[in-house]
This record gives structure tokens, sequence and C-alpha cells, in this order.
């Protein structure tokens, strides 16, 4: 009886990581817009940003996180949802503009965008795919995946632009230093996404969340984690296969944006932060002020 429990058990626990995996294996996109703010409409913009915010949260609009660059080009703002369909792209779409238009009416709302637009000197919007094949550590679920991006307050990527015809090299080469890196620096979790809209060539984005700027020191260098020979494998490689690479480190912005349930949920304080009420003056004190000198 015993013995037919412990292979039940392990029979439910092999189904259970091979419906975990397939779960993460399901193809998931970023739909990503990157705004090039005017500097003297900034003020203006974060404003009518956090109107268009507080009318997804109040009428089960579109999600999304925004981000501001630290390091990189000054006033970039990008907003970033996630994506399970290019159907789903659209369905995103339509719950914003029923959530701004029950919130403001169809004429304010249209105004309030056009205001948003004109505080902008570019707009790039990108589409992703998430490869989860070439990320390296990454969460068993959904649910971990949604935490860890919740109690991130950092993102650093690199854009890596392959040369023509070159992408499955390159793609080769992520996946033996992702190998490599799951077995000896399991603590160092990357996220490789493709872009298949909105830019030209073969584009990946190579992500490293974090808590805090620090842990970015943390963090253990492919020099340190593979060997003499596979380090000067992997450089000749990358001269060869890559045509440019730009590195950019972002902090979130949660006054502006409207997080998924479970990614605020694992830091309700940031993501969903109470409104700031201004202190009211007390009667002593307005008495005290009255009083002659």
């Amino acid at each position: 009886m015993t013995r037919k429990v412990i292979r039940w058990a392990a029979v439910c626990m092999l189904v259970l990581f091979a419906l975990m995996a397939a779960a993460q294996e399901k193809e998931q996109y970023l739909d990503i817009e990157k705004v090039q703010v005017k500097p003297e409409k900034r003020a203006e913009f974060d404003a009518l940003s956090k109107k268009m915010t507080e009318a997804n949260r109040r009428n089960g609009g579109d999600t999304w996180l925004t981000m501001e660059s630290l390091y990189g080009e000054g006033n970039v703002i990008t907003f970033v949802s996630e994506r399970s369909s290019f159907g789903d792209v659209e369905k995103g779409m339509n719950a914003f503009d029923s959530a701004m238009t029950k919130a403001y009416g169809a004429d304010q709302a249209k105004k309030i965008e056009a205001d948003w637009n004109a505080c902008t000197s570019s707009i790039q919007s990108e589409l992703r795919l998430r490869r989860w094949d070439l990320s390296s550590n990454i969460p068993k679920d959904a649910a971990g995946l949604a935490k860890m991006v919740g109690l991130s307050r950092y993102l650093r990527t690199t854009r890596v632009k392959v040369r023509p015809g070159r992408g499955d090299d390159f793609e080769a080469s992520l996946k033996e230093v992702k190998e490599v890196r799951e077995k000896s620096a399991p603590q160092n979790i990357m996220l490789v996404s493709q872009v298949v809209a909105g830019e030209e060539g073969t584009v990946y984005y190579i992500s490293t969340l974090e808590p805090t700027m620090g842990d970015y020191d943390k963090l253990t260098l492919a020099k340190k984690f593979l060997s003499g020979d596979q380090y000067q494998k992997l450089m000749k490689t990358n001269a060869e296969l890559v045509e440019s690479g730009y590195t950019t480190i972002h902090h979130f912005l949660p006054e502006v944006s409207n997080a998924p349930e479970q990614v605020a949920a694992a830091s309700p304080e940031f993501w969903t932060p109470k409104p700031v009420v201004a202190a009211k003056k007390s009667p002593a004190n307005n008495a005290a002020k009255k009083e002659p000198k």
C-alpha cells in the first residue's frame, strides 16, 4: 500500500512539473511603448499619465508597468503590458479606451490623449516575444514571475542587434551560456525577449530585474562562471554575430502604472500607494496667526 502511495505521489509530481513547464513555455508577448517626453512638457505629461492610470484602475481597464530611464537617454518613459497573444493586444487597447470613456466621456478622453501626445517628441511601439528557451533561472510558474516583478524596482536591459542571417548562431551561443549559468550561478535570473514587430532587423533584449541598485553588484559575471576557454569563445562569437549592443537601466514609476493584480499583490504599498492628503491646519494654529502682534 505504501509503495502504491509513493508511486502515485511520484506520478503526480511528474505531472505537476510537466504542467508547470508547459505553462512557462506558453507564448507570451511584451507590448512596449517607448515615449520621448519634451523636457518642458514633463510636468504636464506626468499629470495626464496619472489621469489615464486612475481611469484604468477605477474602470477595469488595461494593465501595464511604467519605467523611466536612469541610465540612457533622458526623459524616456516606457510602458510595458503582458499579452498572451496578438488578439490579447487588441483586447488591451479596447479595455484602455473603454476605461477612459467611462471615466471622462468620449470627447474629454480624446482630448486627454491628444494633449498627452502633444507632450512627446517621439513614440515607438514594439511587440516582443518572451524567449523562455533562452532565459536563465526563471521562476517555475506565472505566480513566481509576477512576485519577482512585483518586488523589483529596477530593470537593466541590453538591446542586442544581431547581424543579418546570424540569429540562429546567436541563439545557440545564448543557450550554451544559459546551461552553464543555471549550473554555476542559479541566483542570476536573466530574461530574454525578441522583437517581432516595431524594429528593423533581428533584435533581442536581455534583462535583469532587481529590488535595489546594489543587487546588481551581487550578480555573477559571465567571466566568473565560464571557464577561460568558454569566455574567450563567447567574446569571439559576440564580435562575429552582434552588430550593436546598448545597455540601459530603468526604475519603475508606480504612480503611473496599473500593475496586474498578482504583481501588485507582491508589494501593494509600492504599486498601489494611498494618495497623500494634505494635513489640515488646527484651529489653534489659525487663531494664533490671527492674534495681533
